[in-house]
């Protein structure tokens, strides 16, 4: 007869195993100061952040902020259309988790440090903290990058001066408040229709024009939008911007949610997209039916004003997906170096060594390029190397790290095994995740028009690019080469769009290369060199770890230290 002898005291159950040898979460480290790529771009050229960018640095490696992550995209939002009373209501509900994690995003001055701050290199500095919100969760990074993108919306029509005065604010809060009664707003953009996706010529919502009206101590021009909208995203935000036609021509409009007389605009959210990853955050169909919209800019100069905001968002998420990047890293190799196989930890096996080490290579290489754009940025309206040089490295480095992030997040689930692809485990999360930012703000073919675009009107453009490369001649004979080579692709692929691709990647390269002999110790740069410069006999394969003459072992495990979270 089976007794209670015959079963564990400690579990209810039989003995069957002992639980060991499990890797140790990725928490309790700082993602900035234990960050050597990071924590020295601030110590050059942003030291004033060193302590903000610090203090958010913790939060990326707090195991309670890591939960909050899980549980805002277990528990995913959802569309109320109406009230219990049968009113329309079009609003979203989130778990908790969702709300604490955007109030910490607001408090560590994510969406807006660049705009809050009197200091040099505000948008680097605002660009690393977003590299490392993106190691928190990325769902809530859409709408701190949108947030961060709006002020020169807002600041190019008088009539929003008090949206942005509120989009500076450090206090989230979740309600549908008037503008003038919140501490801060969330914003969100609404551009895309069914039949147009990125060409957005094809807006087919249209505006009529409503009368001229005070707006909080301002004149604004009122219109009433009629139309849909396929991608909408952050539906429950305070604003959007979006695009309708007014006597055909394109025209940009900021539409409130919540009319100064504290009603609510008609704004029928039709349905929440079941998106394949960034699953907590909302996005969503809109119906526009008579809705009231201020106009930002001239009538039929809608595209153009949208792209004044489009540098800003494409900066972001190329910040953000070489922060993606980062944290697959992290994960890897946290994974790899605390858990054992065939004798010792994983992490000490001479092909892992390989694989950590490129892929190693390959994060660094993302982040400084996105670093150097983000600087460029800061400079756009005092040098015109500066400005030229962030007109055609935007799009390049949007391209080039957005289409990077998935084979990054492909490989550290490899390094962790079936364990990876269990939605327990954060790595599943990312690797859903990683294609996402490749087609927002533009598919990877929009990105390379736009590159092909800038360098053929702006010839000022080509020759910002390579005076960027020009105090590195010489230094490295594989560097030199990729000038060359990337030289050639660009007088090519000026000539024929077919080559728009080989020639926008090679500038992302070009760029990467530059910024690692600047800044990186020689074997990271020479390893980058040995393998990514396209030349012939290079000696890497299509898989990360297929490096045949990029170095030695102990060289790759040094590679592999610097990349570990200290």
């Amino acid at each position: 007869m089976l007794t209670r002898t015959h079963l564990s005291p400690s579990s209810g159950f039989a003995p069957t195993h002992e639980v060991r040898n499990q890797a140790q979460p990725a928490s309790g480290f700082n993602a900035f100061t234990g960050d050597a790529v990071l924590s020295a771009a601030i110590a050059r050229d942003a030291p004033w952040a060193a302590a903000r960018c610090a203090a958010l640095g913790a939060v990326a490696g707090d195991e309670a902020v890591q939960e909050l992550a899980r549980l805002a995209n277990r528990h995913l939002p959802e569309l109320q259309t109406h009230d219990r009373f049968g009113n329309r209501v079009d609003w979203v509900e989130f778990h908790p988790a969702w709300h604490q994690l955007m109030a910490l995003a607001w408090q560590h001055e994510v969406p807006n440090l660049s705009w809050r701050t009197n200091e040099s290199n505000g948008h680097l500095a605002r660009a690393v903290l977003s590299y490392l919100w993106n190691q928190v969760e990325q769902g809530t990074a859409c709408p701190t990058g949108m947030a961060y993108a709006c002020l020169p919306g807002f600041e190019a029509e008088p009539a929003l001066a008090i949206w942005a005065e509120k989009a500076r604010g450090t206090s989230y809060e979740f309600s549908r408040r008037e503008v003038a009664d919140k501490p801060s707003v969330v914003i969100g953009y609404a551009m895309t229709e069914k039949q147009g996706g990125s060409d957005l010529r094809e807006t087919q919502t249209t505006a009529t024009f409503a009368g001229t009206h005070d707006y909080h101590g301002a004149t604004a021009h009122w219109y009433q939008l009629t139309g849909h909208k396929w991608f909408c995203s952050v539906p429950q935000a305070d604003g959007f911007f979006t695009l309708a036609k007014v006597d055909g021509g394109v025209t940009c409009f900021f539409l409130p949610r919540t009319l100064p007389d504290g009603s609510h605009n008609r704004f029928a959210v039709q349905r929440l997209k079941d998106k394949a990853g960034n699953r907590s955050n909302a996005s969503s169909e809109v119906e526009y039916q008579g809705t009231l919209a201020i106009r930002v800019g001239e009538e039929g100069h809608g595209i153009r004003e949208i792209l004044s905001h489009a540098h800003l968002t494409r900066l972001d998420f190329a910040v953000g997906s070489a922060g993606l990047m980062r944290q697959s890293l992290t994960l890897a190799l946290r994974h790899t170096g605390t858990r054992n196989a065939f004798g010792s930890r994983i992490a000490e096996r001479p092909m892992m060594v390989q694989v950590l080490a490129d892929m190693a290579v390959e994060v660094e290489a993302a982040t400084l390029m996105a670093l150097r754009v983000a600087r460029a940025t800061d400079g756009m309206q005092t040098s015109e190397h500066e400005r030229l040089l962030a007109r055609v490295a935007t799009p390049a480095a949007k391209f080039f790290n957005c289409s990077r992030a998935p084979s990054i997040a492909y490989e550290a689930l490899q390094c962790h095994g079936g364990n990876g692809f269990i939605e327990e485990n954060p790595m599943a999360r990312l690797y859903r995740e990683a294609p996402l930012n490749s087609v927002w703000e533009g598919t990877a073919n929009m990105m390379c028009m736009d590159v092909r675009r800038a360098l053929q009107r702006d010839a000022g453009c080509v020759d910002a690019l390579f005076a960027e490369l020009v105090p590195l001649a010489g230094q490295h004979a594989r560097f030199d080469a990729l000038v060359a080579q990337t030289q050639r692709l660009v007088r090519d692929g000026l000539e024929d769009e077919y080559l728009a691709r080989p020639m926008t990647e090679a500038i992302a390269r070009v760029l990467q290369g530059a910024e690692l002999l600047r800044h990186s110790p020689a074997e990271v740069g020479d390893a980058f060199l040995a393998t990514r410069s396209g030349a012939i006999g290079s000696g890497w394969g299509v898989h990360y770890g297929t490096w045949q003459n990029a170095g030695s072992q102990p060289a790759a495990r040094r590679i592999v230290q610097r990349a570990a979270v200290q």
